[in-house]
């Protein structure tokens, strides 16, 4: 049995929750979410919450309906609170700015990068080389940052590149002097 799957999802006051030809709708002051939920579960929607329920007994069902709860509770929390992701850019010369739906970044190679900003996802740039991406949806949120992220990765010797704000960094030590 799943864990997080037998766990009931709580609906704050703002947020409708609808259910109907296997798509859940959430509706928030932040916006609007949609999404078609597994054959394999089913959704029962209280008053104060929304529960998960497997169809069958069998292992990969309870990986579905941990897996439903997790897509569920994070629907909601988007249109209640929105989710950000924090990406810091280090390195000499190497620097972000946003001019409409595109940023601009200037990431040590002959050309400057442009990246274009999806629907549902602002961002902003503090001091040239802090980037905060904020979305409703976590999944669309993660994969612009991590697509950012790769287009300069941080590398051990001298730390530059892109990395999320609560990445570490392992360093490493480079050449020992020649004697």
């Amino acid at each position: 049995m799943s864990r997080v799957g037998k766990k009931t999802i709580p609906i704050p006051d703002n947020t409708k929750v609808s259910y109907k030809d296997r798509t859940i709708t959430v509706q928030g002051e932040k916006g609007r979410l949609a999404r078609t939920i597994h054959p394999s579960v089913e959704l029962k929607i209280e008053e104060r919450g929304v529960t998960i329920v497997p169809l069958t007994q069998n292992r990969s069902t309870y990986a579905f309906q941990g897996l439903t709860r997790s897509l569920i509770s994070n629907m909601i929390t988007g249109v209640s609170r929105g989710f950000e992701r924090v990406l810091e850019i280090n390195g000499i010369g190497y620097r972000a700015e946003v001019s409409g739906k595109t940023i601009m970044l200037n990431l040590g190679y002959s050309h400057p990068i442009h990246v274009e900003i999806p629907e549902g996802i602002s961002v902003t740039v503090e001091k040239n080389n802090m980037m905060k991406l904020s979305g409703i949806d976590k999944e669309q949120l993660g994969r612009m940052a991590a697509s950012i992220r790769q287009l300069r990765p941080p590398e051990p010797y001298k730390g530059k590149g892109i990395k999320y704000a609560e990445e570490r960094i392992q360093r490493k030590a480079g050449k020992a002097g020649a004697k």
